[in-house]
């Protein structure tokens, strides 16, 4: 068995290989190019299994190495970054130290989505950020409005920039738009979107983005480490006897976004959330009581996920407001 380490980088990439003893076999820097990627794998007669940092670049990488039997493991950064510091960095070095830890099985592994989730995951991702941008101009356009009191008209000197905003808000609304439509053959048909639509305070994007950043509940273990990935549980900086919380960064973001957003219309609709958020409220603060919401819709998706179930209520008491059965719901799966 070879163990190839990859450093790569934006138009080439460092290779080191070594073998099951450890000894370094062949290094060589190497063109992004398909045919001279495999050119240097194919040189060497035997099995071969490679490492990559998660950078934004491994998915051409990765579908190069699978189409011709080669496996290739996403190394997480931060965790690797904490395992194999060294003070002398270079592309041989790090790629040295990726090979030996791969051939130690010491590679802290990060998640690689399906290949066919791709795509669907970084539109809802893109639409994330252009929804980001068109919330940026509507700030922009209220501080103008504010620096005046709302007026019907506004001075002449910042007509043509509002105007110039409203045709930016107007541009993103259609694009954002255009890429939800998008999503909609591949997901709305899915019977496990159409489970988290069932959920209470989860509509068609929380759904789309839950849905696509699981990527598969069953790679869960548990419901505990489900709410870890989702960041719906506090961090821990203890000392002595000296006890902290902390917010952690650990985890998938969109998750929490996707969570957050779901807790806020769960309280808006439903009594029997309300009720549980004010209990929770007697004891923190506004901000964590919002997140214990947010932990416990996350808790209902794992297992209803997990047991390809419908929704049955919180804890375990059905509900008194049902959702509307109309479109982008259909028949239920589990009828």
């Amino acid at each position: 068995m070879f163990y190839s380490g990859i450093d790569l980088h934006s138009d080439n990439c460092y290779i080191t290989t070594v073998d099951d003893n450890g000894v370094t076999i062949k290094q060589q820097r190497v063109d992004n190019s398909p045919h001279m990627l495999l050119d240097y794998f194919h040189s060497l007669n035997g099995q071969h299994t490679a490492v990559v940092e998660s950078t934004m670049g491994w998915y051409w990488l990765d579908d190069l190495l699978q189409d011709n039997n080669i496996e290739l493991v996403l190394a997480h950064a931060k965790y690797l970054k904490a395992i194999s510091y060294a003070k002398v960095k270079t592309d041989k070095v790090d790629s040295l130290t990726l090979a030996t830890l791969l051939r130690l099985d010491l590679i802290p592994r990060a998640h690689k989505i399906d290949r066919k989730l791709r795509g669907l995951r970084d539109t809802m991702r893109a639409r994330l950020r252009i929804v980001q941008k068109r919330t940026t101009c509507f700030a922009m356009l209220n501080t103008i409005q504010i620096k005046f009191n709302y007026p019907e008209v506004l001075p002449e000197q910042y007509q043509l920039y509002a105007h110039m905003l409203e045709q930016q808000i107007q541009l993103l609304s259609e694009q954002i738009l255009t890429l939800e439509k998008s999503l909609h053959p591949s997901l709305i048909p899915n019977e496990d979107i159409q489970r988290l639509l069932r959920i209470p305070g989860i509509g068609k994007i929380t759904a789309f983005s839950i849905y696509l950043e699981i990527d598969g509940i069953e790679r869960f273990s548990s419901d505990k480490q489900f709410l870890s990935y989702c960041r719906l549980v506090p961090g821990a900086d203890n000392s002595n006897r000296h006890i902290h919380h902390r917010s952690s960064k650990d985890g998938n973001k969109y998750l929490k976004i996707a969570f957050s957003d779901a807790a806020v219309h769960a309280l808006q609709y439903y009594p029997e959330y309300r009720a549980f958020y004010q209990k929770k409220l007697k004891r923190s603060n506004q901000p964590i009581a919002r997140t214990l919401v947010a932990k416990e819709l996350a808790r209902i998706v794992y297992y209803v996920l997990t047991s390809h179930s419908p929704y049955r209520g919180l804890k375990g008491q059905p509900i008194s407001r049902q959702k509307s059965l109309q479109w982008p719901r259909l028949p239920s799966p589990d009828a």
